[in-house]
């Protein structure tokens, strides 16, 4: 397929800026980049098209760094529960949502407790008042907790189980919130009863919402054995119409002291293989591996060095370091990516450690996921370290309640996005849909503003940290290609590289930043095809 697209505003890279009117685009690839004359009658020479933009504006696609694609396919498909403001809407939703399905478990999504009238979490008795006969999981905004009903507490051997994500009130009683370690083992109870077909369906629901969203390339987190099957079932079917790159599971089971990450099965299998880096077909490739090292600042289960401001608790690690150590020495030598969890500063603490240890650890572009609570200090051994960061602007939205978290002295510590970029750190945006919406226009907006329009604290404590526009939007195209490992040919739209790109029903550097999160996507392509 040969393809001339002229007339438009055509962004082919944000640094440096340079924006031309045509390309032309052969088998996939852009063969020039320049003016809409050339590219025309190069066209017409070779016996392609030519589409006429109409003096749109065109950037390069969106690359998600972070997201859960099979995860973000199920949730468009369960009960949405964003937004909910106390309990008894939430239970009300349910009860609405419960008569219309006939699935064998009820699924939810996105509930926060914060924002709960009656300021305190849901339990099994409220969930059990409104279904009491089919198994109930609704998990929380950060998919670090959830709140089950008896019946699905049951089925998933929790209700009798001794372990620390399972809570209990002040009576000892199991309240149905479970959290971390417990909330993975629920979950692979339901995905028990899922069959290859529905997972291929899940990605499939999920790649078609984030094409419509203008994302052409996305990073998807522990990847399991059966999602990897769908993932190239669909690939090979010619099915799979994003780019994606797997950050597989490196296999778990609840070993005494050693947190959730006891058994490196599929990593010892890849490694057996000679699978590195980079090894795919069409549309898929292997990247790494994800290691899942705390929890979250909601649930307060991620590891801080120091108390929170709001509980006497420090959060805790799900990996101990001697076992990522053991998991990060094998994925190295492998020649498979890290990409490790690390949302409190004392996750990044041993994270870094644990990367200094290994030998020339900027070379695969080992990453930190999420980064939320990062000191000064561990900015400079990021750099020093040739660390790449995965990180979701969103978030600093939605977790309007972080500077109560880490009170005011750590305020400062709260997603550093400009701090750094100064020192030299490269960026990669993801939402971690679904746990935030996949539209990368929020995401965006919030990397820009920082909460400023909806009077997050947050953005009290760290206006210094708002990026511009072309930071942001750099940081979501080349950034995320870079921590993929694929900047040589994803991120801009110069020659040689593949033809991903948008169209946009504005130009982002003409609109006012509070309208950033307003920008509509009319068309997306993946190798010069429109999806």
């Amino acid at each position: 397929m040969i393809r001339a697209f002229v007339n438009g505003k055509i962004y082919v890279s944000y640094k440096p800026i340079r924006i031309v009117d045509g390309i032309l685009v052969a088998y996939g690839r852009i063969i020039h980049a320049g003016s809409s004359e050339k590219a025309r009658e190069l066209a017409m020479n070779l016996g392609g098209d030519v589409v006429d933009l109409g003096g749109k504006t065109v950037l390069p696609g969106f690359i998600d760094s972070h997201l859960h694609l099979e995860e973000l396919g199920m949730a468009l498909e369960t009960l949405d529960l964003r937004g909910v403001k106390s309990i008894t809407e939430l239970k009300e939703r349910l009860k609405k949502y419960a008569k219309t399905t006939s699935t064998s478990w009820i699924l939810g999504h996105g509930w926060d407790q914060e924002l709960f009238e009656e300021k305190r979490w849901p339990t099994r008795w409220d969930i059990d008042e409104v279904v009491g006969d089919r198994p109930v999981m609704l998990s929380r905004v950060c998919l670090h907790a959830a709140v089950l009903n008896t019946k699905a507490m049951e089925l998933a051997g929790l209700l009798e189980a001794d372990l620390p994500g399972v809570v209990r009130d002040e009576r000892g009683e199991v309240t149905g919130v479970i959290k971390e370690e417990a909330f993975e083992m629920a979950r692979e109870k339901f995905k028990e009863t899922l069959k290859p077909e529905d997972y291929e369906h899940f990605i499939k629901r999920g790649v078609e919402h984030l094409a419509s969203l203008g994302v052409t390339a996305v990073g998807t987190m522990s990847v399991d054995e059966t999602t990897l099957r769908a993932l190239s079932s669909l690939d090979e079917k010619g099915e799979l119409k994003l780019r994606v790159f797997a950050y597989l599971d490196p296999g778990k089971r609840e070993v005494k002291g050693e947190g959730m990450f006891g058994d490196t099965e599929v990593l010892e299998a890849l490694k057996r293989l000679g699978v590195k880096r980079g090894f795919g077909g069409r549309k898929l490739r292997i990247a790494g591996v994800k290691v899942l090292a705390d929890g979250s600042l909601g649930a307060r289960t991620a590891w801080l060095s120091e108390p929170y401001a709001d509980s006497p608790t420090r959060g805790y690690p799900n990996v101990s370091k001697e076992v990522l150590e053991k998991i990060a020495k094998e994925a190295h030598g492998a020649g498979l990516q890290l990409a490790v969890h690390g949302i409190g500063d004392a996750t990044i603490d041993m994270i870094l450690s644990v990367y200094s240890s290994l030998q020339e650890p900027g070379r695969l572009r080992h990453r930190i996921e999420h980064a939320s609570i990062l000191r000064p200090d561990q900015i400079k051994r990021m750099a020093e370290l040739g660390v790449a960061a995965s990180v979701q602007p969103r978030f600093i939205i939605s977790d309007w309640w972080a500077v109560k978290r880490v009170g005011e002295r750590r305020a400062g510590w709260i997603y550093p996005f400009k701090s750094m970029l100064k020192a030299g750190i490269v960026l990669g945006f993801g939402t971690d849909s679904p746990i935030e919406p996949a539209n990368p226009w929020k995401s965006v907006y919030a990397a820009v503003t920082r909460g400023k329009y909806e009077n997050v604290e947050t953005y009290e404590h760290t206006k210094g940290e708002c990026l511009g526009v072309d930071e942001a939007l750099y940081a979501y195209t080349h950034g995320s290609a870079y921590v993929l490992g694929a900047e040589d040919e994803l991120g801009t739209l110069e020659e040689g590289k593949f033809a991903d790109f948008i169209v946009v029903d504005r130009d982002p550097f003409e609109v006012e930043e509070i309208e950033l999160r307003e920008i509509k996507v009319l068309e997306s392509y993946v190798g010069g095809e429109r999806l």
